[in-house]
């Protein structure tokens, strides 16, 4: 009786499911089957033994990984630039949406929209060439610097200057589009609620703060739940081309890192044990900051 249910049920929705397909075979081959190279953390690879002949060590990589000095390096690098991102880029997405969604003149707000939306499209070594045309040490930042004050600054090899460009670069390249489903969810907002704040005698940011911003909050609670859960990942492409041998106290990552040791010098088995490490420690971000959403009454993600 169950298995005649379930089969009716199956021929009412087979359109959905063939819809979910592509998306369910994509997880499948490129995000669950190489899984299983996970086992590769826990063995000396060896490509000419192959995976499952290779010999068992264990935790030996993971033991060496947390007693080196990079590991706390590493760390503090994907920590801080994490929490920069959470800080800065997130809180500047919501602000940015919300501004856009304030204007009134609907010819203005498409274009402003269309111009915000541009950098998403670039790739990051055009984003990288932008960055050091204007910052390098011959950019236009520098030229101004030198005809005016007579000095020059050291913006792509500098510690101190590593962090803020990162920043500005994922805000002018990615926040426009980041504030899509912000303005979605402000779409969703009943304009009656306006209206009656208006009567009430309600300004402009009366309205944001009491009406906007509680509208759009469990959108926000969702996005940085998501957004925990890659608190780990920065963007490698971003950090390799910014990244050079004179930053590399403060660019270096996990993902760099993993890059650096795995493709480099070849060294598998210990690039899949930082990698899983992230991997576990985002699990960890997402179950907890979940957990914690649903304390304070919020929908989780799960």
């Amino acid at each position: 009786m169950l298995r005649n249910a379930r089969f009716s049920r199956f021929r009412q929705l087979w359109p959905f499911y063939l819809l979910a397909a592509p998306g369910l075979i994509y997880f499948i081959v490129f995000h669950y089957v190489p899984m299983s190279g996970l086992v590769l953390a826990f063995k000396d690879y060896s490509p000419f033994r192959g995976m499952w002949n290779s010999p068992w060590v264990g935790l030996d990589h993971f033991k060496q990984f947390f007693s080196t000095p990079d590991f706390y390096m590493l760390l503090k690098n994907t920590l801080v630039l994490s929490l920069l991102n959470l800080i800065v880029y997130f809180p500047f997405t919501i602000l940015f949406a919300i501004m856009l969604n304030e204007i009134r003149l609907e010819l203005f707000k498409r274009i402003s929209q269309t111009i915000v939306y541009l950098p998403h499209f670039l790739s990051w070594v055009v984003i990288s060439g932008i960055t050091i045309s204007f910052f390098g040490p011959s950019g236009v930042i520098n030229y101004y610097l030198e005809q005016w004050f007579g000095t020059s600054a050291a913006f792509m090899v500098s510690n101190e200057w590593f962090r803020p460009l990162v920043i500005f670069q994922s805000i002018w390249k990615d926040a426009g589009w980041g504030t899509i489903i912000f303005l979605a969810a402000l779409a969703g907002i009943n304009p009656e609620l306006y209206e009656a704040a208006k009567v009430d005698g309600a300004n402009r940011f009366q309205n944001i703060w009491h009406i906007t911003l509680p509208g759009i909050k469990s959108t926000i609670v969702i996005l940085l739940l998501l957004r925990l859960g890659s608190s780990l990942d920065t963007n490698f492409m971003q950090i390799f081309l910014m990244s050079n041998g004179l930053n590399l106290e403060v660019s270096n990552v996990f993902d760099l890192f993993v890059y650096n040791v795995g493709l480099e010098q070849f060294n598998y088995s210990y690039a899949i044990t930082v990698g899983m490490f992230k991997s576990v420690v985002s699990l960890i971000l997402v179950v907890a900051a979940n957990y914690a959403a649903r304390l304070l009454g919020e929908d989780g993600i799960f």
